[in-house]
């Protein structure tokens, strides 16, 4: 899934959670220099403040409706979604996940994997605090047979401890594990449930059978509210509908430079990050630094106002962005290059604030591609009230990948899955084999709300919604021909009456 699967995780810093700190308006740049400096840093730390909106209602916030285990502790997903899953958009029904926020501060983490069988795809992604994609393992990075693998904070050095077949370094002295592991049907979860139990992450002293180090210092975790109660409604609802005027108003409410504030001071601007030791000075000259609180207490009302313009035309130029971001092929938006790591993205933060708010924790394209469309072969909006629809690829002309691929029914209003009565959510590889092809060889899907009458049609329908739809095909592990363009998935074709 992109964690825009996650809008109850995005949340916001409760401005009393701060204490504020003295002010020195004489110190401070000039207005037009403030309002720049503001603008940037919340292009800058956007992406930041959402990943650790995640994480405290991950890991951090136990009464939390995302709550999922303390950091440091594996938690399994072991289920399918359905139609009555409600608090997540877009959910993924092809990998069910594990997740691990982990401290790194004390010593690194070490996870391990068991072998597991050539036919299964499996991915672990490792996120920084920064939203970068800092390694990957599985069928793709690492293989099938299993190993394990240590994560470093920045400032572990040491070499490779026995057993563990390479070191890792995070960006951040927190870091986020996403597992994604196959399923491939419904009668499968219980393989999968058991692959799942056998992947372990636990410090690398305990692996080892040593002395644990000295724990890290406890963290006085700032209290955060959800960014869709500021808005008044669903982080997915607002954005799916474009309504980017209260995006935009929940984030001017916002203290963002003191939530950024807080939690830079776990991704020390060292290693590779010592490119942004200029940029960190540049946020310095107006109270944005590492692990302060941040107050305009003593500025003048000038200054404030500028401040509140820079973070306001920053937020606006990221919706901009994210409007227009992505390409265009036969009907369906496909965006690659938007996840990735540091040495990928270089100093282009307005692309991961745009992977953020699009779709925050998304793979790179090499370990996934995400082509999504709402409309047909003529540019109209997708409605299963009004049409049925074809979807044909050719004879040879399936999604090219080395793993599998999917297509997903959504809802095009809520962005849930679509209750039906065959309850089938998508149609995907594994499931070719069941599938009715053409005399040419061809294989047609069938997307529309009413049953088919037709027996070979019905065994290729993929269920729609009485109403707007929203299909999100996925690439797992793409083959060139679908990252260079080469390969182009078919349009949504409207059925003759």
């Amino acid at each position: 899934m992109t964690f825009r699967h996650l809008p109850a995780a995005f949340t916001v810093l409760s401005l009393a959670c701060m204490a504020p700190a003295a002010g020195h308006a004489k110190d401070l740049p000039a207005p037009d220099e403030i309002k720049s400096i503001a603008q940037e840093a919340l292009v800058y730390g956007l992406p930041i403040m959402m990943g650790y909106g995640v994480m405290y209602g991950f890991s951090i916030d136990d009464k939390s409706p995302n709550y999922k285990a303390p950091i440091n502790h594996l938690y399994n997903e072991s289920r399918t979604f359905t139609a009555a899953d409600t608090g997540v958009v877009t959910p993924n029904s092809d990998t069910p996940y594990s997740f691990d926020w982990m401290d790194l501060r004390a010593e690194p983490m070490v996870i391990c994997i068991p072998e597991i069988e050539n036919d299964r795809y499996y991915s672990v992604m490792l996120t920084s605090l920064y939203t970068y994609n800092f390694g990957y393992l599985g069928s793709r990075a690492t293989g099938n047979g299993g190993g394990c693998y240590a994560v470093a904070g920045p400032g572990w050095t040491g070499a490779t401890p026995k057993g563990i077949e390479k070191v890792i370094t995070s960006g951040s002295q927190f870091a986020f594990a996403v597992f994604r592991t196959q399923l491939f049907n419904a009668a499968d979860i219980d393989n999968v449930r058991a692959i799942q139990a056998k992947y372990s992450v636990k410090p690398l002293s305990k692996f080892l059978g040593e002395p644990a180090p000295a724990a890290a210092p406890k963290v006085a975790w700032p209290e955060f509210q959800s960014l869709s109660k500021v808005m008044g409604e669903p982080l997915s609802t607002a954005l799916s509908g474009k309504d980017w005027d209260k995006f935009d108003d929940a984030i001017a409410k916002m203290d963002p430079f003191s939530y950024l504030g807080f939690v830079l001071q776990f991704a020390p601007p060292i290693g590779p990050a010592a490119v942004e030791v200029p940029l960190r000075d540049k946020f310095a000259s107006i109270g944005l630094e590492a692990g302060k609180p941040f107050s305009t207490e003593g500025w003048s009302d000038e200054e404030k106002a500028a401040l509140a313009e820079g973070i306001k035309t920053g937020t606006k130029e990221v919706a901009k962005q994210v409007k227009s971001f992505g390409k265009d092929v036969n009907g369906w938006q496909i965006s690659t290059g938007l996840f990735g790591s540091r040495e990928m993205l270089g100093d282009d933060y307005m692309i991961r604030a745009v992977a953020a708010v699009a779709g925050i924790y998304g793979n790179d394209s090499a370990e996934a591609l995400y082509p999504a469309t709402k409309v047909d072969q003529d540019g109209q909006p997708l409605d299963g009230s009004k049409a049925n629809y074809t979807i044909t690829f050719d004879k040879g002309d399936l999604p090219p990948v080395n793993a599998f691929w999917s297509i997903t029914m959504y809802d095009g209003k809520s962005q849930l899955l679509v209750k039906n009565p065959i309850n089938r959510y998508l149609i995907n590889a594994p499931m070719l084999p069941d599938l009715k092809k053409n005399s040419d060889g061809s294989l047609t899907l069938y997307v529309q709300h009413a049953e088919p009458t037709d027996v070979d049609q019905k065994a290729n329908w993929l269920p729609a919604p009485d109403g707007p739809i929203y299909l999100v095909m996925r690439l797992y592990w793409p083959k060139e021909d679908a990252l260079n363009g080469t390969w182009k998935p078919p349009v949504v074709k409207k059925a003759a009456n």
